[in-house]
């Protein structure tokens, strides 16, 4: 009984807080909760059915496709979309579920906004990589083959790595969010990909975010105990006790 005890404390510190927000917020909106996601999966649903037309592949390559050999600004602008553009090569249903379950989460626990912003910058580290490993020897660590160049790159896999990796940081869950960061670098080791290290520039990405959010956070604490200062808070005019 003792380790199943332990098992269950450990799974109630490590997704105790974020089960319950998210719990929360569906018993108490359902659905509204999450209109973000839901319009999210919309999308992608709806740019499946397209892009597998006669007549819809080539509007949404033209605007959802992104290649490391394509210009920069061509790239910058085809980015947003491309998120909500699925794989040819993978059930579609994969995406669906991904963006379903980590965006909702997301959606609930960060915001909106804040879930864009991670996602859209988790997905940008991983079409600027596939631009530089493209230039860097193939048989280095971070390089890849110059057929990667041509390789379109699309889906919303980036983003949902990114965004669980910063939601276990923001609720504490170190453990999953390790372990997250172990499968994408067994990702690479097995596979050795452009997929696999687009997610962890990805990973590397939202981990300097983490990074930047506790140094803002590190220097509001700093700021406010500086302004309210010894006796700053006294307005009975005695002087503040030393000892």
């Amino acid at each position: 009984m003792r380790p199943v005890r332990a098992l269950r404390g450990a799974a109630r510190r490590e997704w105790g807080p974020l089960f319950s927000t998210v719990r929360d917020a569906l018993v108490a909106s359902r659905l509204q909760a999450i209109p973000m996601t839901l319009a999210a999966v919309c999308l992608t649903a709806l740019v499946q059915v397209v892009q597998n037309q006669s007549w819809g592949y080539g509007p949404v390559h033209n605007l959802g496709a992104v290649r490391a050999e394509d210009p920069l600004w061509e790239a910058l602008l085809r980015t947003p979309l491309s998120l909500f553009v699925p794989a040819l090569d993978l059930p579609v249903w994969g995406a669906l579920a991904q963006i379903l379950v980590v965006f909702g989460t997301a959606e609930i626990c960060l915001g909106r906004r804040r879930t864009l912003l991670i996602a859209y910058v988790a997905t940008l580290a991983g079409t600027m990589y596939a631009r530089i490993g493209v230039s860097i020897d193939p048989e280095g660590l971070f390089g890849l083959p110059a057929t990667d160049a041509r390789v379109v790159d699309t889906g919303p896999s980036a983003a949902v790595v990114g965004l669980a990796v910063y939601v276990c940081y923001v609720y504490r869950a170190w453990f999953t969010g390790a372990l997250v960061i172990a499968a994408m670098v067994a990702e690479m080791i097995f596979k050795n990909n452009l997929a696999g290290k687009e997610h962890l520039a990805a990973i590397a990405a939202v981990l300097v975010l983490c990074a930047a959010t506790i140094r803002r956070d590190r220097r509001r604490l700093l700021r406010r105990a500086h302004d309210l200062g010894p006796g700053a808070g006294d307005r009975s005019g005695a002087p503040p006790i030393r000892s």
